[in-house]
């Protein structure tokens, strides 16, 4: 029999949130249970912090979480950043210089200020927020690329397949930034060399004292496979994407039918 978690970390999207992204009052008090037994719960997410309220507003009490596809580390109870690993502007040109170089169409954004605000050129699309004191369209691309950000976005119409577009972007920048997805609508997410959900979850678990080995993750997007291949045990949901299937040591249901909660009670028992 396997050893009981020391720390369990789950993706939100598409993983603990179901399609609506709203999470089931049944997973959100399995969590608390969990939490409250002293078992440390952490969110690990591609989304930004400002983002992180509408899961925040249906949990029992907020979770740490490892944002920005681990380039940001937050402290939801003091409202801190713990750590950030942000591309510099120095950086995020030659990236932007790549990219346009391979995709001239390529529309850009950047999530700045530990991802709390979004920046992004008048021509991308904007899917889910529009909110004017945190998300402006920019002038110049220079105004773009001033900051530094956590993470750069990118789409491009005739760039619908994610696995493609992601494979094409990620060889434009090899050895230079990392390249990911986490959707199914052509949106690709960078950041910076070596930064991943696993680099992030890394760092605060050795913060806390807590070894690889005994991490339970889950996740279900190409942006989890670093966590879930650093993790100790890999479950991924039933609705995963293929490549996270195949590193997998497990799969529970879809993130529809609680597939988390239903995995977490089978490991700590349910009340």
């Amino acid at each position: 029999m396997e050893a009981t978690p020391g720390l369990i970390a789950s993706d939100i999207d598409g993983t603990l949130l179901r399609d609506d992204r709203t999470l089931s009052a049944h997973t959100a008090a399995v969590l608390a249970r969990i939490s409250a037994r002293g078992t440390p719960v952490v969110l690990v997410t591609g989304r930004p912090i400002r983002w992180l309220r509408l899961v925040y507003d249906q949990l029992a009490e907020p979770l740490p979480a490892i944002c920005a596809n681990g380039a940001v580390v937050y402290d939801p109870v003091n409202d801190e950043v713990l750590r950030a690993d942000p591309l510099a502007p120095e950086l995020l040109a030659e990236v932007a210089r790549r990219l346009r170089a391979e995709v001239p169409e390529v529309s850009l954004a950047v999530e700045i200020l530990d991802s709390r605000q979004m920046r992004h050129e008048t021509h991308y699309p904007l899917r889910w927020d529009a909110d004017a004191t945190a998300i402006r369209v920019v002038e110049t691309p220079e105004e773009l690329l001033s900051m530094p950000a956590v993470k750069l976005l990118a789409r491009a119409e005739g760039h619908r397949d994610p696995d493609r577009f992601t494979q094409l972007i990620a060889g434009a920048l090899a050895g230079l930034a990392e390249a990911t997805h986490s959707s199914h609508s052509g949106l690709v997410e960078i950041s910076a060399a070596g930064v991943t959900k696993a680099a992030g979850l890394a760092w605060y678990c050795r913060r806390i004292g807590i070894a690889a080995t005994d991490v339970l993750a889950f996740g279900d997007m190409p942006n989890d496979v670093p966590m879930l291949t650093w993790a100790g045990r890999a479950v991924a949901v039933a609705n995963a994407h293929p490549a996270v299937l195949a590193v997998a040591d497990e799969v529970t249901s879809a993130n529809s039918t609680d597939g988390v909660a239903a995995y977490l009670e089978k490991v700590f028992g349910a009340d």
